[in-house]
């Protein structure tokens, strides 16, 4: 089941501040597998992201605003681990959920300019595991997706990266979450 409501606690404040626009895409929910056609969550290291770990995206847009929240579950426990969103679905390879999305794209691909990739030009969501294996986190931009794509979110295996030439970076891409339009 792609879409369900969801138990967010700790952002449930934040949900209530924000009014979601009837355009907006709703939460998408997935179960991690193993690659088939049609999957839309995907491990691709069921070490590091269990087969029958969850995650859910919330994308809100307000005004110019966009505000993103990740939460996980049964992930390892007591690790970190980087996010964004990326521009194409997930398929059968790590690689084609394609870039991160920027609100301003880097000429240069893949994008390791901290001018480009940051926290404020992309959709970054680190997080770090509780004792269950259980995350959160939440990215707010001054910038709407707007008509561009913006079709999945990676799970990658460090925490992402700032320094020239490694911005960006947040090591192998382990899971992706295919979202919803």
């Amino acid at each position: 089941m792609r879409r369900s409501l969801v138990a967010i606690p700790a952002a449930a404040a934040l949900l209530l501040a924000v009014t979601i626009p009837a355009s907006a895409a709703g939460p998408t929910s997935g179960t991690f597998q193993t690659y088939s056609p049609g999957a839309t969550a995907i491990t691709y290291a069921p070490d590091k992201v269990p087969v029958g770990a969850k995650a859910t995206v919330v994308p809100i847009s307000e005004g110019e605003k966009t505000v993103v929240l990740l939460i996980v579950k049964d992930l390892l426990p007591h690790r970190q681990y980087g996010a964004h969103v990326h521009v194409k679905p997930c398929g059968a390879l790590p690689a084609d959920a394609g870039p991160h999305f920027q609100n301003v794209k880097d000429p240069v691909v893949p994008s390791v300019d901290p001018a480009y990739a940051n926290p404020d030009n992309e959709i970054w969501l680190d997080f770090h595991t509780d004792a269950r294996g259980h995350g959160q986190a939440v990215a707010k931009v001054g910038w709407e997706f707007g008509d561009r794509p913006a079709d999945s979110v990676v799970i990658h295996a460090e925490h992402t990266h700032t320094e020239p030439g490694n911005a960006g970076t947040a090591g192998p891409r382990l899971a992706c979450l295919t979202l919803d339009d």
